[in-house]
């Protein structure tokens, strides 16, 4: 009878350690639930993730914008797997009613939303470091360096940047520097550039795949027109072929630079640049611009027209020639329906000011 205190009591400890291995278990159960149920947002909810932040601050700041109810109890179940997910600076779009576990899949998945910058056909390499330097998610390291010393950084020193860089769409995590989009878009432009290259027509007048890039540069900026690119380089091809200069009218307005005031003057086209088609022969030192795929592979595969000369139509395309007579003839009509142009644009002004 001694014994029987000693076995209530080990019986009592029996129990209560059943009762708590039971409430554990419950415990744990409802843990799991809630980290997989579906979480209180009832709209999607974006989460910055700035350098250096714990799983912790984020887990709260997605508490504060609603996404989550219980923050800690999702901290104590990532400790009881030995979750540790890893945060990727930038910004997280969390899903209406995405559960806890559907977050940290997230995070351990680094599903960041990209952002972008596009860099349009057409554009100058001054253009494309302007919008670099506006962009307020790129880690800025080039702002206020040269283009020399942009070229250098690039690892490419005394190289002209321009043309050198293709025109696209690039996405990047936030704190992406700007010389790593430069660096995507030079090697861009250089195997898009040796492709083309290996598709180039025969006895074309040039022969290194820098010239072709030069020829695409202008055909990009002459027409917006797309069928019209073949027959713009075609017509480029035959003038250098004859030895006639280019004459084209972009060429002149790089060469201008800041001087030029958005009209080309008979001062501009007798004025001598490196850059005048006008007043030198050949192709231009360099491009004027990121040419296009369209526009490169136009320049390696022009047109084989007997087209020399190529006006405006003032229709948005252009019209070809094959003799200087009928060009300035299409050009008198050009010009005549300039002038008409700009006279019903002042009768309509004067209208408009006598009211």
């Amino acid at each position: 009878m001694a014994d029987t205190p000693r076995r209530h009591g080990r019986a009592a400890v029996l129990v209560l350690l059943a009762v708590l291995i039971a409430a554990a278990g419950a415990g744990y159960a409802l843990l799991s639930k809630n980290f997989h149920a579906p979480g209180p947002a009832a709209a999607a909810v974006d989460l910055k993730v700035t350098p250096g932040e714990s799983t912790r601050s984020a887990l709260a700041s997605l508490a504060g914008l609603g996404a989550l109810s219980h923050p800690r109890e999702v901290e104590l179940y990532l400790r009881l797997h030995r979750l540790s997910p890893r945060l990727e600076i930038g910004t997280y779009e969390i899903p209406a009613h995405a559960s806890p576990a559907d977050i940290i899949r997230m995070f351990e998945e680094g599903r960041v939303v990209l952002d972008q910058i596009t860099v349009v056909p057409g554009v100058t390499f001054a253009d494309f470091r302007r919008e670099l330097d506006a962009s307020t998610d790129i880690a800025h390291t080039l702002r206020g360096k040269s283009n020399a010393a942009v070229m250098a950084a690039l690892g490419h020193p005394g190289q002209d940047p321009e043309g050198r860089f293709f025109p696209d769409t690039y996405f990047f995590a936030p704190g992406t520097s700007d010389l790593t989009i430069l660096r995507l878009a030079y090697d861009r432009m250089a195997a898009v550039l040796a492709k083309v290259w290996q598709q180039r027509s025969p006895g074309l007048p040039f022969d290194t795949p820098y010239q072709a890039l030069i020829l695409a540069s202008i055909v990009e900026k002459e027409t917006g027109v797309a069928d019209e690119r073949g027959r713009i380089a075609g017509v480029f091809v035959n003038r250098l072929r004859r030895g006639m200069r280019l004459q084209s009218d972009p060429t002149v307005i790089y060469g201008l630079g800041k001087r030029y005031d958005g009209t080309i003057h008979t001062r501009d086209l007798t004025t001598d640049t490196p850059y005048n088609s006008y007043t030198r022969s050949g192709l231009p030192p360099t491009p004027i611009s990121l040419p296009s795929l369209e526009s490169l592979l136009a320049a390696v595969r022009p047109d084989h027209t007997a087209d020399l000369y190529f006006v405006a139509t003032g229709k948005g395309g252009h019209h070809f020639s094959k003799t200087l007579a009928q060009h300035d003839a299409e050009l008198r009509i050009y010009l005549e329906r300039l002038r008409a142009q700009e006279q019903a644009a002042a009768r309509r002004q004067a209208a408009g000011g006598a009211r």
